[in-house]
């Protein structure tokens, strides 16, 4: 039974069980609402029963996750303050349980697996979108985008965004070859063709901003540690001080009007500033979890009317701190603010110390894009969605025992990482 074991949770060596493990759970997160509760029920039964397969092993030393639980712990509390309290149990239970499958996928899939498993996913997801797809004319911008077989183009582009991404990690970090690198090729070519139709300008930003972070800390991967140190801090510095450059210049209204956008990001500073008025009534712990965007409260009706949003459901504030700070107040803003910036500091660490560890290089170019998306989108803080996957696996990989995987040049597998299966 030792082989049985291994090829399941043994990082190192269940690469076909993890690989169709992610690609199946990205299916899930693109498409659960289509089809109902059964891809719900799939996405649990693989991630679940790997806890009776080795539940030390797969769980993992659970109090090294103490500064990730909190945030999905205050959703359950909310419960008991919540302006809707059925609605906050419901989605709270939802939130609890997922971050439990990305904390077993973060102690049974290496990054390796976790990457091809993505390409084999984001494939499958944009093929059934370009298949089963259409375009949706967008009022605020004035003509038709492709949004694929999902409700918004911007969740399509999130998905192409990440398909690309990887596929670019899985050529130039892991330097796959042969069959993986034509599958890399094959996911650029769908979710490019669908990120531009899509004219999702948010996806196309933040893609382009996490492949030269990518870039960037592979040109710091020559030198010795103390030196990518002095050049981390620099470029950090210089990238703070063009930000604000091209903001104080109107270099973020000229890249807006390059895609055809305004200033008001097609309605986005009006929604921000409703979540602030909202968020005012109920500063500390917010009204519940996922409690304010409930059918019968006026003042969701009233913004779904505005935004002609005639299904009355699936709507946010487009910011995921805004959202966050009305459903759980400042309280749910700094849990979630420790769990980005933890994440990301302690990968920057990781990697300024082992320039080998293609782990932290790739997760933090992932972890650049969800943080800049999180100023514009709500990605992280929802059940069955790919942001949230996306950030809670980050989170538990830093804390899960490093496999060889996560510290060996280009991700050559090897034994470090041990299974007793006896």
């Amino acid at each position: 039974m030792k082989i049985a074991k291994a090829i399941l949770i043994d990082p190192d060596r269940n690469l076909a069980y993890g690989t169709a493990a992610i690609a199946l759970s990205l299916f899930v997160f693109a498409y659960s609402t289509l089809f109902g509760k059964v891809p719900i029920l799939v996405y649990y039964a693989i991630w679940f029963p790997l806890v009776l397969v080795d539940y030390r092993r797969v769980l993992g030393d659970l109090p090294r996750t103490y500064w990730i639980v909190p945030f999905g712990v205050l959703a359950c509390l909310s419960v008991f303050w919540s302006q809707a309290p059925g609605v906050s149990a419901r989605a709270a239970i939802q939130l609890a349980t997922h971050i439990l499958c990305a904390f077993i996928a973060a102690r049974t899939i290496g990054i390796r697996t976790f990457t091809l498993g993505t390409l084999v996913g984001i494939s499958l997801v944009v093929l059934y979108s370009l298949a089963f797809g259409s375009y949706n004319y967008d009022p605020f911008d004035g003509d038709f985008s492709f949004s694929g077989a999902f409700a918004s183009k911007n969740l399509l582009g999130f998905f192409c965004s990440i398909g690309i991404y990887f596929a670019f990690a899985c050529i130039f970090v892991l330097r796959e070859r042969a069959l993986w690198c034509g599958l890399a090729l094959i996911c650029t070519g769908l979710a490019g063709y669908a990120l531009i139709a899509s004219h999702s300008a948010t996806a196309l930003i933040t893609t382009i901003a996490a492949l030269l972070v990518l870039i960037g800390l592979g040109g710091l991967t020559p030198f010795p540690p103390r030196t990518r140190k002095t050049l981390a801090i620099f470029g950090i510095l210089v990238g703070i001080g063009m930000a604000a450059a091209a903001m104080a210049l109107g270099g973020f209204d000229f890249i807006l009007a390059a895609f055809g956008k305004n200033t008001t990001l097609t309605g986005r500073t009006y929604l921000w500033s409703q979540g602030l008025a909202a968020a005012a009534n109920t500063p500390l712990l917010g009204v519940g979890y996922q409690a304010y965007w409930v059918q019968g409260f006026p003042d969701a009706e009233r913004l779904w009317a505005e935004f002609y949003i005639t299904a009355r459901t699936g709507f946010h504030f487009h910011n995921t701190y805004i959202e966050t700070l009305v459903e759980l107040g400042a309280i749910g803003v700094l849990l979630l603010a420790i769990v980005l910036i933890r994440t990301s500091a302690g990968f920057l660490m990781r990697f300024l110390g082992n320039r080998n560890d293609v782990t932290a290089r790739i997760m933090l170019g992932l972890l650049a894009m969800l943080l800049l998306r999180s100023f514009v989108e709500v990605d992280v803080i929802a059940p069955y969605a790919i942001g949230s996957f996306l950030l809670y696996y980050s989170a538990a990989l830093l804390a899960a025992p490093q496999s060889r995987q996560a510290t060996a040049e280009f991700g050559r597998p090897s034994t470090a990482w041990t299974l007793d299966a006896r």
